[in-house]
């Protein structure tokens, strides 16, 4: 059953403008879990030129496993916008952009449906995953965002904060782009 019927398509593409997205949730089920950050940078001429980066309060404590991997404290939370709000601002700042991100459709299934529960609308943007793009063309055992950067040569993470993921995202993603040439369009 396919319930996200105005989700945007899954595109691979070498692209000059687009936004990079990462959010980050207290778990992995986008009914039960709740969006804790969300984080995006803009780019236009593969040259980042803005970002968008927000708290948000779950209402609940987050688990020890979700403190320790992201670093984000229910202290921090406590002054994290609420999700309609922090959902209105981002939906401005993506305004139609094509999204990029890794493991990106985990990122767009979390923010459709809730876009659709508490706005009563749909995210349609298209999107390219880094994730996706990996797997096809290189040859590694894994293909997580560390294991990218590490290829790739970029400064790892040491933490799961969405704007550094974001950050970490588009390196890599120019870095497929060169790598891959016009294989990329495929």
């Amino acid at each position: 059953m396919n319930y996200r019927t105005h989700k945007g398509k899954s595109l691979v593409l070498d692209l000059e403008d687009y936004t990079v997205l990462d959010i980050e949730t207290t778990g992995l089920d986008s009914f039960t879990s709740k969006i804790i950050e969300i984080s995006a940078i803009k780019v236009r001429g593969k040259k980042e030129v803005d970002t968008f980066s927000v708290l948000i309060n779950p209402h609940r404590p987050l688990s020890y496993f979700i403190k320790n991997l992201t670093g984000i404290t229910d202290e921090m939370l406590e002054e994290g916008l609420e999700i309609e709000d922090a959902l209105i601002m981002f939906k401005e700042f993506l305004a139609g952009d094509i999204i990029v991100g890794h493991n990106v459709n985990f990122d767009v299934n979390f923010l459709y449906d809730n876009y659709e529960k508490y706005l009563n609308i749909y995210l349609t943007n298209d999107f390219v995953d880094t994730l996706k793009i990996a797997r096809r063309v290189l040859n590694l055992s894994h293909n997580r965002l560390d294991d990218l950067t590490d290829y790739f040569g970029i400064t790892a993470r040491d933490k799961h904060r969405a704007l550094n993921d974001c950050s970490l995202t588009n390196k890599v993603y120019i870095n497929l782009c060169k790598e891959l040439g016009s294989e990329v369009n495929v």
